[in-house]
């Protein structure tokens, strides 16, 4: 019988929102890292099942669907908005409006963009169940490296082997405590007897003070132990909270760079959490007993008393590793990001408004609305008058923030700035057109402040964002996020805010996998090995790609890519523009080849079927382009290669890029227009590979429908792509026939019988 006592085990029956809120806390922050305020977790859990069954894969590539679903999802919302009115909650009736507010600011004019949105974050909720399932399956925590896993179990039993000596100590001290009570007391019954008329004889007054000195004994060895103990515990304190601040935070910062920049999302950061509240709440309850010590001391005390010669040092000790743990735990949870532009943290335009989250990882319930976080640009930052030009900014908005612990859905101690803005101070030093670096290699930070009152104890606390870019205009973005890229991939622990003062270059072995996260952060793939090898030989040359061959920065974001009129990472941008707004499936589903020279392209092509086509990317187009190249065989048995003018995004925006290979013709004088691809490298038949893509039929017309036309006013048309050629770049004409059932099929579509019968009687005469 199931008392309620377990969790329901994980079942497709059940909406993958409730699946999702019966995981263990490990699961459920990655679950939280997938929400912000460009798409708040509200949302999903408002309308969770109407979400899941949503098309919102189709509609990341179909403007009409897109449009149609943001309208329904308002219309949710306003549903919402309606219940909570009649249970006059005011609260969740203003957190649904303002959802809805900035719902339409960051989607209205995309609303492609919000189905993306949603579609990835489906999609990565379900990679968090299936692997939440395999633990619940091997009785293991989930996939991580055996290392990592086996130093994290060994560090969790560390600081519970703290708290559990922390409890022995009190122990000790209650059984020191009912020693010194039995002295006490035992001793001063001796002293009023000793004066009473009919007292203790000699011998037993004797026997009551060797009684006495021995409890004295066993009472100062009592005390040496408990001192001794509480010692060793801050000496295995400082130890284990060296390591958490220096290796785990220090790792955990890391991997936060790592995941800003496209890398793996990072994560931990509750687990860290624990560990920093389990030794704070242990070093609380030592400095209790160090004043029970004391207390203890003051009713008895004596020559060599080790309370005395110990108190003050360990007091000190003490609160200095408590000021210490929590001066540390002051960290930017959420580095600053605009709500418009997610995949691109740290890149900020003046007057855009942005958000970071800040937390505590020291979680005590009296710290809860007591500390008050104030932010401020470019504190303390010497550029501001070593680097001539610096640029100033001034924070717009309310700086100011409490930390609490009911903003979080995890329950952290956390204080999350939604509604701020910068705005470029415009005076006599404003920048100059002679400063050194350019506006997007000009970093900045962002510093927050606060002061907690504890326990008497008054510590400062600090922290400061990533290193910062600051834009005026959105067309900066590319190059600004490359500036973002190039630091993080190279800087993990100072801040120099000076770095493209003089710029290191970078090995193309951390180079190369940075690229690939550009990739898989915005789809499911990344680049594979030949994919790279080709971008590596854009930039470093043909036969000079190796992991440890250097780019300098120069080469990577300023200077112009093989004589073309932008530089590679321009190039990059502009086709992770294409992929993500008009080739996303494709891309996902790997029938893309994209990144390939002319040179390989051909090398691979030759000897296949005619008709054999792959998918690359064009390597002169700066907003990004694709193309395809198929091979035919010439009737001197070569093969011979041909390539259409490459699609950007104008023309896929009217024409979905599987249309396009779906209705390729090529013509040529007089022969019948032909669509020349029918296998995607190496052997997929055309239609195996694209046919889920294709749009959707609708009910067959006859090519002249007059009736419609009618209708309507105008005769229905259909965007084709035709390419005119000379007939000898094209195969025989044996080659061309006999014509199949399904290309006459295909002909049949576009053009009139009476049209065919010109063409064949003119081309094929009796």
């Amino acid at each position: 019988m199931n008392t309620g006592q377990h969790k329901p085990p994980l079942s497709c029956r059940m909406s993958q929102w409730y699946q999702l809120q019966q995981l263990d806390s490990k699961f459920l922050e990655q679950v939280d890292q997938l929400y912000d305020d460009n798409f708040p977790m509200e949302i999903r859990q408002y309308l969770g099942q109407w979400l899941e069954t949503k098309d919102w894969d189709h509609a990341a590539i179909n403007d009409s669907l897109a449009i149609v679903l943001f309208h329904e999802l308002l219309v949710q919302l306003d549903d919402q908005y309606s219940r909570f009115s009649l249970e006059n909650n005011f609260l969740l009736q203003h957190n649904i409006r303002k959802i809805k507010r900035n719902l339409q600011v960051n989607f209205q004019e995309d609303p492609t963009f919000m189905a993306l949105t949603i579609s990835k974050c489906l999609k990565e909720e379900k990679k968090i169940l299936e692997n939440a399932l395999k633990a619940e399956q091997n009785h293991v925590g989930p996939v991580q490296n055996t290392v990592i896993q086996d130093k994290q179990k060994q560090l969790d039993q560390k600081v519970k082997n703290i708290k559990s000596n922390v409890q022995e100590i009190e122990q000790e001290i209650k059984s020191l405590e009912d020693l010194q009570d039995e002295f006490d007391f035992r001793s001063k019954t001796l002293q009023s007897r000793e004066h009473e008329v009919n007292g203790l004889a000699q011998n037993e007054i004797k026997q009551e003070k060797v009684l006495l000195h021995n409890m004295m004994l066993k009472l100062d060895l009592k005390r040496k132990d408990v001192i001794n103990k509480t010692a060793s515990l801050l000496n295995e304190t400082e130890k284990i909270e060296g390591i958490l601040i220096n290796e785990e935070l220090v790792e955990w910062k890391r991997r936060q760079q790592i995941a800003c920049i496209g890398g793996p999302p990072n994560t931990c950061l509750d687990q860290l959490q624990q560990w920093f509240t389990l030794l704070a709440e242990s070093l609380q309850q030592v400095r209790q007993q160090l004043k029970k010590l004391e207390e203890l001391e003051q009713k008895y005390s004596y020559d060599g008393d080790p309370i005395t010669h110990n108190k003050q040092f360990l007091e000190e000790r003490n609160n200095n590793l408590f000021c210490n743990l929590i001066k540390s735990s002051f960290v930017v949870e959420r580095q600053p990001c605009m709500p418009t532009h997610p995949q691109r943290p740290m890149v900020l335009k003046t007057g855009v408004q942005f958000t970071v989250k800040l937390r505590l990882l020291v979680r005590l319930p009296e710290l809860n609305y007591q500390l008050r976080v104030k932010a401020s640009f470019d504190k303390d930052v010497a550029e501001k008058c070593a680097i001539k030009g610096f640029r100033k900014f001034n924070i717009l908005g309310t700086n100011t923030k409490v930390m609490n612990m009911e903003e979080s859905t995890n329950g952290s101690l956390a204080a999350e700035f939604r509604h701020l803005q910068l705005k470029e101070q415009k005076n006599a030093g404003s920048r100059t057109t002679e400063g050194p670096l350019i506006v997007t290699e000009e970093l900045h930070s962002i510093s927050f402040e606060t002061q907690c009152c504890h326990q008497n104890l008054i510590i400062d606390l600090e922290t400061t964002s990533l290193p910062l870019v600051v834009i005026s205009n959105v067309s900066q973005l590319p190059s600004g996020w490359a500036s973002i890229l190039w630091y993080n991939m190279l800087v993990s622990e100072t801040k120099t805010l000076a770095f493209f003062s003089n710029p290191p270059a970078a090995k193309w072995c951390h180079l190369s996998e940075v690229l690939s996260w550009q990739f898989s952060s915005i789809t499911k793939r990344g680049l594979n090995a030949e994919q790279l090898s080709m971008l590596g030989e854009k930039l470093l040359g043909t036969n000079n790609c190796f992991n440890d061959s250097t780019i300098p920065w120069t080469r990577f974001c300023k200077e112009n890519l093989n004589e073309k009129p932008f530089s590679f990472w321009l190039w990059i941008e502009g086709i992770l523009e294409l992929i993500k707004k008009h080739l996303l499936p494709l891309w996902n589903d790997g029938w893309i080849m994209g990144f390939v020279s002319k040179e390989k392209e051909r090398a691979l092509l030759k000897g296949r079927q005619p008709g054999t086509f792959l998918l690359r990317f064009s390597e002169s187009s700066r907003e990004g382009a694709i193309t395809f190249t198929w091979v035919e065989i010439s009737p001197s048995d070569e093969s011979q290669f041909h390539s259409v003018e490459p699609y950007t995004k104008h023309q896929l925006s009217a024409v979905t890029f599987p249309d396009i290979i779906r209705n390729y013709k090529v013509m040529a004088a007089e022969n019948i227009p032909e669509n020349p691809l029918k296998y995607l490298y190496p052997e997929v038949p055309k239609d195996q590979a694209f046919g889920k893509y294709y749009s959707r039929p609708k009910d067959p017309s006859e090519p002249m429908d007059v009736d419609d036309s009618k209708t309507s006013g105008y005769i229905k048309t259909e965007l084709i792509s035709v390419s005119e050629v000379h007939p000898s770049r094209l195969q025989s004409t044996e080659n061309l026939l006999p014509m199949s059932v399904e290309d006459f099929g295909e002909l049949e579509r576009h053009l009139s019988p009476s049209e065919i019968d010109t063409v064949m009687c003119s081309t094929y005469p009796n």
